[in-house]
């Protein structure tokens, strides 16, 4: 994928024409439907060569915040980066390997994490590492109960 194809044109109304063509009438539901995905992969899903992962994020957060839905969408983007770095689920042993998986996944939602829920989001970073999910543990989704608990929906 080359950058300037993925900003060329209108932007969105290509992504949300991919969409629409793959049978969903919004982004976040062709992402819910596969929640375990990264972002890169949603991307290249909707076009390899002029969609980025940028793009696929900036059009769920603004339909996150449309629907007040942006603590489940900071959850599902948990899911993702769990899933992509540490795909046996969550290690037995935090030894220097496993501390780095954990440290990219949580780096890399951080990153993608609204301001608005940051701080959040270092709570939910702070309680896994001192009281850690079973070994194994890999959430499937944003309404996974463990997670709900750490990062409940707010009140519209």
């Amino acid at each position: 994928m080359t950058e300037k194809n993925t900003w060329r044109d209108n932007w969105k109304a290509r992504l949300y024409e991919r969409v629409r063509e793959r049978g969903y009438d919004s982004l976040a539901a062709f992402a819910n439907a596969r929640p375990t995905a990264s972002l890169i992969a949603l991307a290249e899903e909707l076009g390899e060569d002029d969609v980025n992962a940028v793009q696929v994020f900036s059009g769920l957060v603004a339909e996150a915040e449309r629907s007040h839905q942006v603590t489940r969408l900071v959850r599902g983007q948990l899911v993702r980066e769990l899933s992509d770095n540490l795909p046996d689920g969550w290690p037995a042993v935090l030894d220097d390997a496993n501390r780095f998986a954990v440290a990219m996944a949580f780096s890399s939602w951080l990153s993608f994490t609204p301001e608005t829920h940051e701080e959040r989001a270092r709570r939910v970073m702070a309680t896994l590492l001192a009281t850690p999910p079973p070994p194994g543990w890999r959430p499937q989704g944003p309404e996974d109960e463990l997670l709900r608990t750490l990062l409940p929906d707010e009140e519209a």
